[in-house]
């Protein structure tokens, strides 16, 4: 099946105005090189102001994403691949928590899941588990390339099937393979996450939401959501991708999203 990318200048101003949440990746999307950029942080900050719901949707651990959702100006996030919803709130000044599996099925799974992921190391040398696993509750990220000399993305994808042999869904990244036991992936949580807490349907209002991404594990979204745009940095993943998004920008990582929020701004105060 052929898909194009379109240029991010042909999404139309009348569908634009219409967008009301904005969900993005965070690792390749927000980030660039690494690095959160002020021009990423600030556009993030500018859409929450401007009213838009703003919900970094991401593969990262539990630990980061209480530090993002009490820190950064969103209205939450969902992390580890859809595992759980965090939103902090402001007036009463605490965490809801709300997760996909209840704490003893997440207990069994962990132990599986590092018992796999210890065939993996020795399978695949190279790899190491990520450096960021100490944080996480729910699924195992194997690192390929964040804190590890660059492998090949081909070993990320038989890393993938290694771990989907065992049972386990696994989704590849731009730095990591993860992998949990369980039925939840990104759009599954943030169905979930957008109705209980924004009363939001979201199978009717696809058209008012933008998901922005850059990787393989973002197909789903591209897929379900019709005005999704990805960063430049996606365009290396587009042969090995069964959903693209259908916009992309000029510019990479965190300065593309930036340049996708000027954007939104722009058409809804034009």
């Amino acid at each position: 099946m052929t898909q194009t990318l379109l240029p991010l200048a042909s999404f139309a101003r009348p569908d634009m105005r219409g967008v009301k949440v904005i969900l993005t990746d965070i690792d390749d999307t927000l980030t660039l090189h690494g690095r959160l950029p002020a021009s990423a942080y600030k556009a993030l900050e500018d859409l929450r102001k401007a009213g838009f719901i703003v919900i970094p949707i991401t593969g990262r651990p539990a630990g980061w994403c209480d530090h993002i959702a009490r820190m950064w100006p969103v209205d939450g996030i969902v992390g580890e691949n859809g595992a759980f919803y965090f939103r902090y709130d402001d007036e009463h000044r605490r965490m809801l928590r709300v997760y996909g599996q209840p704490s003893e099925e997440r207990r069994i799974n962990s132990g599986k899941l590092e018992s796999i992921a210890a065939r993996v190391l020795k399978e695949f040398p190279g790899t190491a588990i990520a450096s960021d696993q100490a944080y996480r509750e729910i699924d195992i990220a194997i690192d390929f390339c964040e804190d590890v000399p660059a492998l090949p993305l081909a070993t990320a994808e038989s890393i993938r099937q290694f771990f989907e042999k065992e049972g386990a869904v696994a989704k590849v990244s731009s730095i990591h393979v993860n992998a949990w036991f369980g039925r939840h992936d990104k759009l599954t949580m943030t169905r979930r996450m957008l109705a209980e807490c924004f009363r939001i349907d979201v199978d009717q209002a696809r058209q008012h939401v933008v998901y922005a991404g850059d990787s393989p594990n973002d197909a789903p979204m591209f897929a379900f959501f019709p005005n999704s745009v990805g960063v430049a940095n996606v365009v290396p993943y587009k042969e090995i991708m069964a959903h693209l998004p259908r916009y992309v920008t000029q510019t990479e990582g965190g300065d593309g999203f930036a340049e996708l929020a000027k954007a939104l701004l722009e058409a809804r105060h034009g």
